[in-house]
């Protein structure tokens, strides 16, 4: 039996990851597809919209086989943490042949030769980042000029006439890291270089809009995005950014209608059948313990939360008042070189108590100590059946049994996701007075 995975956030799901999961299932031949999905905080440094395991069930209505939890630590990381994470617990599976990823260029050999020139190039460019970074350019500005600038020295490798001549070639370089999902690409193929594994990467373009379109596709404000893909009529291929601004900006139920061709059919009635019970979630709902926990820390606590550096934490220390919302607070501590993005990681992290020091320690020790089934298809036993008997890692379908089978380690990143979980869990209550079961009590979702 082959299997495929995927790494996805489903944020909501939508009809471009139909389309991806039936574009790697076609293109690999694979009998199973595998979805390692974020939990109920994702990479941009958020809440999930709606919960993981409306999520899960999204996932496996549409075309996933099995959907396993990504650790909260490694699901609210930088695209290194997210994807060395992800990556990880794939390989760990033991039955994964390949890895197939959505990216904006569609070319594996432009994603695997910028992979290895950042590989190469690691030194240089770690050396230039603060200088650049001083002069008010973000991490990934940062990063990609400092690409260029090795691209243009004497270190430029001899096989920069790949794609036509050499000056083109380092275009196309410089600029694969500069769109989010190639970034993820090449993220994804550093970390099965780093983790020597032999899982075959695939990559598929991205058919819907541009990753941070807020404007759905075929709208009459929007850009239009052509549906020659097989699918129902009028289907439309949105950004799950465009769709989450309709939905979050929704006054009523009615609201939401107009990403009806934007997603599947039962995606769109579980989303009409929660709303306003069980979402829609934001960073605005947790509002309350970030800020009591800013209040609570001096400046070595906060720093010693990832993604929060000293400069960050002077820069929130220096705040005479809290009182604000949430994307205020966050263009106040905003700066040259401290995206909106980064900033939110951060207060994730601060919410979440995910710490630099464990983070350093769970890649020392390999990463991931356990694969938490979030939801499975009843004819997909079989693999997990393999998976089990492979005993390569922990596999969790139960909570209440899960302790026993971790090392210490291990113990800590699953604490980090049940505290993840019942966090969410408890916005879910505050705002809507409904309570979602918690992690001893939710069963696989199943189908």
């Amino acid at each position: 039996m082959k299997a495929a995975g995927i790494i996805t956030e489903y944020n909501p799901f939508h009809n471009g990851h139909k389309y991806h999961i039936r574009e790697a299932r076609r293109i690999t031949g694979a009998d199973y597809i595998i979805a390692v999905m974020s939990g109920n905080f994702v990479q941009r440094g958020a809440p999930a919209l709606i919960d993981k395991y409306s999520r899960a069930m999204m996932a496996l209505q549409n075309g996933a086989d099995i959907v396993i939890e990504l650790p909260a630590c490694y699901a609210t990381g930088s695209a290194e943490y997210f994807a060395l994470g992800a990556v990880s617990l794939l390989d760990r599976l033991g039955v994964v042949d390949y890895l197939c990823f959505g990216s904006e260029s569609g070319d594996i050999g432009l994603i695997n030769e910028a992979a290895r020139l950042l590989h190469i190039a690691s030194e240089y460019i770690d050396e230039q980042l603060p200088h650049l970074m001083r002069k008010g350019l973000t991490y990934p500005a940062a990063r990609a000029r400092a690409l260029e600038g090795y691209l243009s020295s004497e270190h430029t490798p001899d096989r920069l006439n790949t794609y036509g001549d050499a000056d083109n070639t380092r275009k196309l370089l410089s600029n694969i890291i500069s769109e989010p999902n190639n970034i993820l690409g090449v993220e994804y193929v550093r970390a099965l270089n780093e983790i020597s594994s032999s899982i075959e990467p695939v990559t598929i373009q991205r058919v819907c809009s541009h990753y941070h379109d807020r404007r759905l596709a075929g709208s009459s404000e929007g850009s239009s995005v052509s549906a020659e893909m097989p699918g129902r009529e009028n289907e439309a291929y949105s950004s799950a950014t465009s769709i989450r601004s309709i939905i979050e900006s929704a006054r009523d139920i009615f609201g939401i209608a107009p990403v009806i061709n934007s997603v599947p059919e039962d995606v769109y009635a579980l989303l009409t059948e929660n709303y306003n019970k069980t979402y829609p979630v934001t960073l605005e709902d947790f509002s309350a313990v970030i800020r009591y926990k800013l209040l609570h820390e001096d400046k070595d606590g906060l720093s010693s939360y990832l993604d929060i550096n000293p400069d960050l934490a002077e820069r929130i220390l220096n705040l005479t008042n809290l009182n604000m919302s949430m994307s205020d607070l966050i263009k106040k501590l905003k700066s040259r070189n401290l995206t909106q993005t980064r900033i939110n990681r951060a207060l994730i992290h601060l919410l979440l108590s995910i710490r630099e020091d464990d983070v350093r320690e769970y890649r020392k020790q390999g990463f991931v100590y356990y694969a938490r089934i979030l939801g499975i298809k009843k004819s997909s036993t079989p693999l997990l059946r393999k998976i089990i008997n492979l005993n390569q890692i922990p596999v969790i379908t139960k909570m209440s049994k899960a302790a026993g089978n971790l090392d210490p380690v291990g113990k800590r990143m699953l604490k980090g996701d049940i505290l993840a979980a019942h966090i969410y869990n408890q916005a879910v209550y505050e705002k809507f007075g409904v309570s979602i079961p918690n992690e001893y009590r939710h069963g696989i979702c199943m189908i």
